[in-house]
Parts: structure tokens; sequence; C-alpha cells
């Protein structure tokens, strides 16, 4: 599948180099235009809601800029319980959020948006994936702390990265977990005609 040709006729609304790799692995041709949006700016919502505005918000920031382009936007949240897991910081913090998922199944949710101001068009939707962890033994969690992966991923790990020996089971979307539902996206730029067969 090929997106059209003309220049920025899609646009990636986020630095994730993740999502950036699952569009490139769905064959499509677009650019990369982060969002500058101010998320502290978004007012907080229950999560299911929280990372579809946050998308949408982003998405709409870079439609603005250029209104002929499709744009989509996304933003992930790990959920354990109530519990919102970011990203951490500090080795802490990574190991307090890996001995909470520790046997547990937790929630991702995905938040993406695709719009075209010109068009007069907007799509939003959260994805939800439920993630079963298994048991970490604490040498299994400091020798996965000491790499660099957990520190800029939302709940400390990377599903496709060295974390994928954490991950017991996975219920739904396996990209959803790795920043993107690309099933979901696909299926409506198709719709839309922004990318063809």
């Amino acid at each position: 599948m090929t997106s059209k040709s003309r220049p920025h006729s899609l646009i990636l609304a986020s630095r994730s180099p993740r999502r950036r790799y699952l569009l490139e692995q769905a064959g499509l041709t677009f650019s990369v235009i982060p969002s500058t949006l101010d998320e502290s700016s978004v007012p907080v919502s229950p999560p299911e809601n929280h990372v579809r505005t946050l998308a949408k918000a982003k998405a709409v920031k870079v439609a603005e800029l250029y209104p002929e382009s499709w744009v989509i936007g996304a933003d992930t949240l790990v959920l354990t319980g109530d519990a919102v897991l970011g990203k951490p910081d500090t080795a802490v913090q990574a190991r307090q959020m890996l001995e909470a998922l520790s046997g547990k199944t937790h929630r991702v949710l995905t938040g993406y948006c695709i719009c075209c101001k010109a068009a007069g068009r907007s799509f939003s939707e959260t994805v939800e994936t439920k993630v079963l962890f298994k048991t970490l033994s604490e040498s299994e969690i400091d020798w996965y702390i000491n790499t660099s992966e957990p520190y800029d991923k939302a709940g400390g790990y990377a599903v496709q990265g060295l974390g994928t020996f954490l991950v017991k089971r996975i219920e739904g979307s396996y990209t959803n977990v790795v920043g993107l539902p690309v099933c979901e996206v696909m299926e409506y730029l198709l719709k839309e005609g922004v990318v063809q067969r």
C-alpha cells in the first residue's frame, strides 16, 4: 500500500520512533512533524477519554499548519487497576512499576485521531489491549532496569524490545501496546482513500 504522493499528504504528529516504525512496516509514505501541544493544558478526564482527547489535540495542532494533509495523532497510557503508569525517570520508579505489573494483567490504552482540516474530516477512537506479565524475580527486574529500555516507555517496558520476555499473554492488538493500533488506523485510511492498495 502506498499513500498519495503530495508533499506532506500524510503526517505522523508524533516523535515516537515506535509509531514511526509501525507505519513504515505498514508500507506507508509519510512525514513526521511532532505536535508541540502542551499536554498539561488538556484537562484530565477518565483514561479512555483522556488518551483520545490528547490524540485529537495533537493531531489538530499539526493539521492547522498543514490543512490539506491527513494527520495522525496518538497517545498511550498503561493502567494497573486505577493507577496510571507513566514513563519512569529513575531506576527506583522503573522498579516500582515492574513490581506493580509482575504476575498481573494490566491495560494499555491508545487514543488515536486521524483528521484533515481541508476535508472537514476527523475520526478518533480509543483501543484497549490487556497484557499479562509473568511473575518477575528480583534478578530479572534488576537486569531489566539496568538496560536503557524502561526509561522512555509508558509502564516502564517495551513489548517490542528486550521487554518481550516480561509478557506472558496479550489480549487484543499487539501494535496498540507498541503505541499505535495499526489495523484500525489502516482501515480508516483505506476507507477515506488516503492510502490505496
